[in-house]
């Protein structure tokens, strides 16, 4: 028998060795005092301000000297026992967070809490904005409520299209921080709110809790472009943290590359804090794309670590295919199986959350995976 060629041993770095290569020469974005103040005075655009402009002037002054010292968490006390270092000056708004995920945590876990199922509606479509008409995906998203409030489960609804209609809702994008090491995306984020670059509120510390109080996630969406709505994508990808995030800021000083790098090398154990919950999904469109949606959130959420309810609990339909858009309401009303399958999607998903509350594991869950990430 020929010999069996040899495979080349991976040389990974050591730790010493990944501390020292973090990698820097993008262009520096920093604004000058008058960049930045011909910046600020752009959200004052409105000639109501006019009359205001001295006092802006010293808005200005405020926010100016807040971004040239980089002061993204003005408030902050030293974390205290528990953490890597205690004396690190630990976020407060971050801390307060933490501490309602915590809380959160123990309720979902308490036998005697009701189950819940947080229910997403993934388009940016509202009556109260641009379209001046609701979203296919908010009819299907209320048929899926109606029969999990009918079986007795709390329902948490999460209406994305807040982010486009309502005041101050913004989800900031992720600025992936795990691409450089594991330990430096934070759980929960800690990337925001920045206030020294005005990124600030930051809806996700709502929504990271939302995400934990609940037993089970059912994300109804439509299909843009062959892809998710963008206001379901800021979420998704925010979520990273959930999926193998430091839940110690202070082990890696807020944002330092090299600790965070030397920590990963070091033995990293990638805890998936949203693992065990069920899902289920709804994915709709006019032409193309459903189903590559549909496998993009699958695998996404099983990456997580949360668990199907089954072949019932993942739909993905056209609604008026190739058909004007015009129309598409009306096609959505005759449509009766969609929405008795929708509510199929929900009862798979309440009948998976009991199994999973009453000890039925997946299949696999407690073997011990050779690779992480």
């Amino acid at each position: 028998m020929a010999p069996q060629p040899t495979q080349p041993t991976p040389t990974v770095p050591t730790a010493g060795a990944a501390a020292r290569d973090v990698r820097q020469g993008q262009p520096d974005p920093r604004l000058d005092r008058t960049a930045f103040a011909a910046r600020y005075r752009e959200r004052f655009y409105d000639p109501a301000f006019d009359a205001r402009a001295s006092e802006i002037d010293h808005l200005i002054d405020v926010a100016w000297r807040a971004y040239d010292e980089g002061r993204k968490s003005p408030r902050t006390h030293p974390a205290g026992a528990g953490f890597a270092d205690p004396a690190y000056e630990l976020s407060d708004e971050w801390r307060a967070t933490r501490d309602a995920l915590h809380d959160a945590e123990r309720r979902q876990r308490d036998p005697a809490t009701r189950s819940r199922v947080l229910l997403i509606c993934g388009s940016p479509r509202s009556e109260h904005t641009c379209p001046g008409e609701m979203s296919k995906t908010f009819r299907l998203l209320q048929a899926a409520r109606e029969q999990i409030e009918h079986d007795g489960v709390d329902c948490d609804v999460l209406e994305l299209n807040r982010l486009t209609s309502e005041y101050g809702r913004v989800i900031h994008p992720c600025k992936a921080c795990v691409s450089t090491a594991m330990p430096l995306c934070h759980w929960p984020c800690s990337c925001y709110p920045n206030h020294a670059l005005g990124q600030a509120p930051d809806w996700m510390g709502e929504i990271y809790q939302r995400w934990t109080a609940a037993h089970g996630v059912l994300i109804v969406t439509p299909v843009h472009w062959n892809q998710m709505p963008s206001v379901l994508k800021l979420m998704v990808d925010r979520l990273v943290c959930a999926d193998g995030g430091n839940p110690d800021p202070s082990a890696t000083h807020g944002k330092d590359p090299a600790l965070a790098k030397q920590l990963e090398l070091d033995g990293w154990d990638y805890p998936h804090h949203l693992a065990g919950r069920a899902y289920g999904l709804v994915v709709h469109g006019d032409s193309e794309g459903t189903q590559t949606v549909r496998h993009a959130l699958a695998d996404w959420l099983g990456g997580m670590g949360l668990v199907d309810a089954g072949y019932a609990s993942q739909l993905d339909r056209y609604i008026g295919y190739y058909t004007p858009y015009a129309t598409s309401h009306a096609a959505l009303d005759g449509e009766t199986a969609l929405f008795e399958e929708t509510r199929n999607v929900a009862r798979a998903l309440i009948e998976r959350i009991g199994q999973l509350r009453a000890g039925l594991a997946e299949a696999g869950a407690a073997l011990e995976t050779p690779r992480q990430k």
